[in-house]
């Protein structure tokens, strides 16, 4: 039941394009609203910016009321930075550990959830639902961090808050991604049991790797978070961060090139996530 594609590995949403319906419903799991983030060392993820990304991806928001939202975790996030330290943050370390805390607090949807949301669909029909849907997601988070790039540069002394801007949607669309694979690996009958935490461990793993989750495999539901694990963590992300300096584009260009980076991105780890389980589940 392994996987075979050869890519080297380092170690959901709905059609209409936002992040969610703005509820949490019966069938979403997660220990306590958003989980309970009890994994990783948490040094610099108190929970606040956990939760405040988690309700973003359930969404539920205009574009307007969206931009404002990502404007207020931006904030969040350049006085949680100021915390960090700059080598913490300049190192990559903080927003690893911000990520590490947010997984478990994802609101994720059971596979009876997703099909009662999407009467009348096969599985093959309702996976490329939830990454259409995802792909809308992420375009959506990346036009609006552009959009708030133009403000930026149109008044140059909020420029500081820029690596702050980029944290904030990278954090966004890698919540995005992990609960597209997370209901992804439930659709193919391959969810992860288990705690919020560690759901959120190998969820985000896979993320991390771009690889479905092998339920055979030895230690693939009791992974854990030492240094190795996070360093492949951090490389990810930097990776990430460095394709989201798109929206930091002058006026809208910022945005319109934000959206298309984020919408192809996920939707190709979508794509490599549900290659894996078809082949696993066949």
């Amino acid at each position: 039941m392994g996987f075979s594609r050869s890519e080297p590995s380092p170690a959901s949403e709905q059609s209409h394009g936002g992040m969610g319906d703005g509820s949490i419903r019966d069938g979403e799991f997660g220990d306590g609203q958003f989980g309970d983030g009890q994994f990783g060392d948490g040094q610099f993820g108190d929970g606040q910016i956990g939760d405040k990304v988690a309700r973003l991806t359930v969404g539920g928001l205009d574009r307007r009321a969206q931009g404002k939202a990502i404007g207020s975790l931006t904030k969040a996030l350049a006085t949680s930075a100021r915390g960090a330290g700059r080598a913490s943050v300049l190192g990559g370390r903080w927003i690893t550990d911000l990520l590490i805390d947010l997984a478990p607090r994802l609101p994720l949807r059971d596979v009876a959830t997703l099909r009662a949301q999407h009467p009348g669909l096969g599985r093959e029909d309702l996976a490329e639902t939830l990454i259409t849907g995802a792909a809308k997601a992420t375009a959506a988070v990346g036009a609006a961090g552009g959009a708030l790039a133009a403000v930026e540069f149109a008044a140059a002394p909020t420029l500081l808050s820029a690596p702050a801007q980029i944290a904030a949607e990278t954090l966004l669309v890698a919540a995005v991604e992990i609960k597209l694979i997370a209901e992804l690996h439930e659709l193919y009958d391959a969810g992860v049991a288990g705690t919020a935490a560690q759901r959120g461990s190998a969820y985000l793993l896979s993320w991390t790797n771009r690889r479905g989750i092998d339920p055979l495999a030895p230690g693939a539901m009791g992974l854990a978070m030492g240094g190795a694990t996070k360093r492949l963590i951090r490389r990810r992300l930097i990776r990430r961060a460095g394709r989201n300096l798109a929206t930091m584009g002058p006026l809208m260009s910022g945005a319109v090139a934000g959206s298309m980076v984020n919408h192809r991105e996920t939707r190709r780890i979508g794509a490599d996530i549900r290659g894996d389980l078809r082949s696993a589940s066949g």
